[in-house]
């Protein structure tokens, strides 16, 4: 089992601790194929989020070492922060458009988008820590804020599902299905376990494993997600980027790009990105296919 792209590593445009060259170093070193440069959200802490200005500079860093680069597709991406119980997404479109992969997670300590959804969200689960019979109305409000933005953006990956935050594998994972939008299985937290991964698997749903790497000797270090990978019994059928994962193919159908078609994995990556065109964000709702989440057990 080896992975061939590192989609989640992080700079010192948010806070992480190396530079964009530094984390393309890296793994160029340990073999990969692709590596994706997806810096926090705005709405983050301001310690940790990367602003829109920032997102500029780094989609142009990350354009020019993709040109200079031999061997190694260069991505820029961003970790947006679902900031509403409607699933609203922290990065603006227009930034988002110019992105080659656009992840996304429910955060614990964000700016949300309004204080109806501080309450919501926020204010909810830190109630729930104290008060266990709150606990099921916060999950039902956690995984709704989830679904929303899966059905509603053009979400490519939901980061850490489950981060401190309780939600509902099934029904996020059907979500998940319906719009072929991958879990990721996190390789530096530890939310994500077989059991969660067998679920979600069983509806349909696919994988990639990343490194959440916030310094630059963590890029391709993602051991804990492939033992996690292997106990739920995954392989390339199921985690797109391991080898034989179908990643590129994946990640041309997600953009309707002719020139995704042309990476291989069998050969170097050294084609330039230009950047993702024509996302639009859905503000209508999806037919609702799902059932009740509160009569759902919880999974981890």
């Amino acid at each position: 089992m080896k992975i061939i792209a590192d989609l989640h590593t992080h700079t010192t445009f948010s806070h992480g601790k190396g530079s964009v060259y530094d984390n393309v170093t890296t793994a160029m070193i340990r073999g990969l194929q692709a590596v994706a440069i997806a810096d926090h959200g705005p709405r983050s802490a301001p310690w940790v989020g990367a602003s829109i200005n920032a997102f500029r500079r780094m989609i142009a860093e990350v354009r020019n070492l993709d040109r200079r680069t031999m061997g190694l597709k260069v991505l820029a991406g961003a970790e947006c922060n679902i900031t509403s119980a409607r699933g609203h997404l922290d990065l603006p479109l227009e930034i988002r458009a110019q992105l080659d992969i656009v992840l996304a997670g429910l955060h614990p300590g964000i700016l949300p988008r309004s204080g109806k959804d501080w309450l919501a969200l926020t204010g909810a689960n830190w109630y729930a820590k104290v008060n266990p019979g709150y606990r099921k109305r916060a999950r039902v409000a956690n995984t709704r804020a989830v679904i929303e933005a899966v059905l509603r953006n053009d979400i490519d990956v939901v980061t850490h599902p489950g981060y401190h935050l309780d939600i509902d594998t099934v029904e996020l994972a059907r979500a998940c299905a319906f719009r072929n939008t991958a879990l990721e299985i996190n390789a530096r937290h530890h939310e994500m376990t077989a059991e969660f991964c067998r679920l979600a698997a069983a509806e349909g749903a696919r994988f990639v494993i990343n490194s959440d790497a916030h310094a630059p000797d963590a890029v391709g270090n993602v051991a804990r997600g492939l033992a996690v990978a292997r106990a739920a019994g995954l392989g390339p059928e199921q985690v797109l980027n391991l080898e034989g994962g179908g990643l590129f193919e994946w990640l041309r159908q997600k953009r309707g790009r002719s020139q995704w078609a042309e990476w291989s994995e069998q050969r170097p990556l050294d084609q330039t990105g230009q950047g993702r065109t024509g996302r639009q964000e859905r503000t209508g709702r999806q037919p609702s296919y799902y059932t009740d989440w509160a009569n759902q057990g919880k999974i981890h």
